[in-house]
């Protein structure tokens, strides 16, 4: 197989898939590992994939930065926001994921009294921090300066001393399965955590989220008790999530 073929087929299954390992691109491609693994330096070079450690992920299924995160759908963002804090009286506990959607709620969240809040999200400690008798613990761990959040184990052996009231968790992707997915082995991680330290545990995720895929699996999807979106999923999204026990919101319906 000439390298120009090796490298179409490495690009479609990329397409299909979002991501592929070495070990089974060499089972696909009959070629050796070092073969694969200069296909997909080249591949990197023109920007054409995302080069990882052990393989590779389409560059379709890389997370966008922050501020243009952010400026993508701020209205159904806001409006899912604006549902969740109804659910949270004064007096609250909540753990609140880093995110654009989740910083929304913080800020739907700022006339609430006397929270004990703890997050690994910058913006989100100082939007709630400092105000109405509000208690705000940032959970320790590697801060990422491009989001204004800290990742990493640390962040997840934090996690588990706490048990709230609330837990807010973003989506990165939700496809049919259904499946919850992430850009990074350490937000799955720390999401995954996050969904089993709370009495309420409420997922996020607004509708561009739908029928995404994104390299990594987030566990635990089945330990929430809510999931809030601002359009009503796809149906074959919709039956998916029926399958779980938590109950469908649509903000504005």
């Amino acid at each position: 197989m000439l390298a120009e073929q090796r490298r179409s087929l490495i690009l479609e299954v990329l397409k299909d898939k979002g991501s592929v390992s070495v070990s089974e691109l060499y089972r696909k491609l009959k070629v050796s590992r070092e073969t694969i693994r200069r296909d997909i330096t080249r591949l990197d070079q023109e920007n054409r994939l995302s080069k990882t450690h052990g393989g590779a992920v389409s560059v379709d299924t890389l997370e966008p930065v922050f501020a243009e995160r952010l400026a993508v759908n701020t209205g159904g963002k806001r409006a899912i926001a604006k549902l969740a804090a109804t659910l949270v009286p004064d007096g609250s506990s909540l753990i609140i994921d880093a995110g654009t959607t989740t910083l929304c709620v913080a800020e739907a969240l700022s006339t609430r009294r006397q929270l004990t809040v703890y997050t690994n999200d910058v913006q989100i400690a100082a939007r709630l921090g400092g105000r109405n008798d509000n208690r705000v613990f940032i959970l320790g761990g590697e801060l990422q300066s491009a989001e204004g959040a800290t990742l990493g184990r640390d962040v997840t052996a934090m996690l588990g001393n706490y048990f709230t009231d609330f837990v807010f968790v973003g989506a990165g992707a939700l496809c049919e399965g259904p499946m919850l997915m992430d850009y990074s082995r350490e937000a799955a991680e720390i999401r995954a955590q996050m969904l089993i330290q709370g009495r309420t545990s409420v997922l996020l995720a607004d509708y561009t989220k739908f029928g995404r895929r994104a390299p990594v699996r987030v566990a635990n999807l089945e330990k929430a008790t809510h999931i809030l979106c601002d359009r009503k999923p796809p149906a074959s999204l919709a039956k998916s999530l029926g399958e779980l026990k938590a109950e469908l919101l649509i903000a504005g319906s």
